[in-house]
């Protein structure tokens, strides 16, 4: 890992299936090494980034876990953002991404579009809705959704990730 991102070491630290939920990374190298780093100590074993990566520089950067990437409005290169997750063994959902960790029914997207954000949350068809691309680190249930927006790792009041506590269905913010 470049530049003395903290990794885990050794099993994971219990069998609680945590995941970490990042977002607006934008590009910022340093910025996002923390956000890495707080993971880490987490023990997560998966990643969503909700989008606005900003740059394929910060993709290597999740090496550790299986990471699954959206596209966010600030996201212009999509070509070389596809090619630098595809290049780590990631996945890239393009602009709207939807998974099944730990029997948990899990939607993720950037949220500029907010139409689409609002039909995902409201659907009833998922267990957990993650976006982005408001800055703002927020939390609430939609019926029985958690839908969570982890807040930013650049250009916020305070940056932060979120990480869920996929057994339980409860998620909190990390502050940085």
């Amino acid at each position: 890992m470049a530049h003395g991102a903290a990794m885990p070491k050794g099993p994971p630290i219990d069998d609680t299936p945590r995941l970490g939920v990042v977002s607006d990374t934008h590009g910022r190298f340093v910025a996002t090494q923390r956000a890495v780093s707080a993971l880490a100590q987490l023990d997560v074993r998966w990643v969503v980034h909700c989008g606005d990566i900003g740059s394929p520089d910060i993709v290597p950067l999740f090496a550790h876990w299986s990471t699954h990437f959206v596209f966010g409005n600030v996201d212009t290169d999509e070509r070389a953002l596809r090619r630098a997750i595809d290049h780590a063994g990631q996945t890239c959902h393009e602009r709207f991404g939807e998974l099944e960790l730990a029997g948990r029914r899990i939607s993720f997207l950037h949220g500029d579009d907010t139409r689409r954000l609002d039909e995902t949350a409201g659907s009833g068809d998922w267990d957990l809705v993650c976006y982005g691309h408001t800055h703002v680190a927020e939390m609430h249930r939609q019926e029985s959704t958690l839908v969570l927006n982890p807040g930013a790792v650049h250009r916020a009041r305070r940056h932060s990730v979120a990480v869920v506590d996929l057994r339980e269905m409860v998620a909190r913010h990390i502050w940085m």
